[in-house]
């Protein structure tokens, strides 16, 4: 498989660049699967298509403020973004100016109540640092971080907590899962009320994610581990559920790829912790998930190939297609898409 076979045409204006309010009223595309019929839906209409005795599987990762503007010790501006925590105050990272953050060298930010330490260059790229501050590298942040928007998102977000599913609660992660963004506490009630279990896990959303394939042949795309946890009453859950003829809604790419880490070959699910790095691509054999709802992904993206394996890649490219015409709105702020 080429990278390339996982291109399509975007015009930018269907970008979005800030979030539908209420939450819920993003347009929905539907696509069945068996008959490749499209539906042009409302996201508040998802109750429609569950039934009593599903679960609805949720990432229930939080996102920090986890991009620092700040100056260099030599001048001149330079921008960190959190990845992945290695201790209390060491991150591995993202950096720019690239060329000039070399293992030493210093950023301050907040005129020096924080400074960032290059330690050592990473494989991917990125620079493990070390933070040097008074009191908690979490309440810096808090006072001097900004949340992560892709670079895509040219409009700066009024309320840091648009950028967080309303069933948030683990802090760690440097994007958010997005197909959760459009939930509001009101449906998720309507769905509860409906017997279908929400089943929140945990994938702290990271590089590998969002990572671009740079490479021709995806096979060679090496993904970046991200951290997961499946509790013991999650796997109970999802488990029951299935033994009793009830179908697995993973919410986001996310969820489908905490499932299918900790997913066993008999179709179980396990309680466990611990770094993914899976990579899911068409030929893929599905162990847990019937049903995905998900955000419209940029091209060629590794997310892009994973609804590809849900689906097919003809029937993905021709619905992304399909949503273009009818001008849809994509990517973080964008409308949704439920796969069945």
């Amino acid at each position: 498989m080429k990278t390339s076979d996982f291109y399509y045409d975007l015009p930018e204006e269907l970008i979005a660049q800030t979030p539908v309010e209420p939450r819920d009223h993003s347009r929905m595309l539907v696509v069945h699967r068996a008959s490749g019929e499209l539906e042009h839906r409302h996201f508040y209409d998802i109750a429609e298509y569950l039934r009593p005795g599903d679960v609805l599987v949720v990432n229930n990762t939080r996102v920090i403020p986890a991009r620092l503007i700040g100056e260099r010790a030599g001048g001149g501006a330079a921008e960190v973004l959190l990845l992945k925590q290695l201790g209390p105050k060491k991150w591995e990272t993202l950096v720019r100016p690239g060329r000039r953050l070399k293992p030493g060298a210093e950023v301050s930010f907040g005129g020096g109540k924080l400074i960032a330490r290059m330690l050592e260059t990473t494989g991917a790229g990125g620079r493990i640092v070390e933070f040097i501050c008074e009191g908690t590298l979490e309440a810096m942040l808090d006072e001097l971080g900004e949340m992560p928007l892709p670079p895509y998102i040219h409009e700066k977000l009024a309320d840091r907590d648009r950028y967080q599913t309303v069933y948030a609660r683990h802090d760690g992660s440097a994007a958010a899962p997005t197909a959760g963004l459009h939930f509001t506490p009101e449906l998720l009630d309507k769905i509860r009320a409906m017997g279908v279990k929400i089943v929140p896990v945990l994938l702290h959303v990271g590089l590998g994610t969002f990572r671009p394939v740079k490479v021709e042949d995806v096979e060679e795309h090496e993904m970046h581990s991200e951290y997961y946890e499946v509790t013991p009453e999650a796997a109970e859950a999802v488990n029951a559920a299935r033994a009793a003829g009830g179908r697995v809604f993973a919410v986001g790419t996310t969820s489908v790829r905490t499932l299918e880490s900790a997913a066993g070959e008999d179709g179980l699910l396990r309680a466990q912790s611990g770094w993914t790095n899976i990579f899911i691509t068409p030929g893929y054999r599905f162990k847990l998930v019937d049903a995905l709802i998900t955000n419209f992904h940029l091209p060629e993206s590794t997310l892009v190939m994973l609804v590809s394996a849900f689906y097919s890649r003809e029937g993905t490219l021709a619905a992304y297609d399909e949503a273009v015409r009818q001008k849809y709105r994509f990517f973080s702020f964008g409308d949704a898409m439920l796969l069945l």
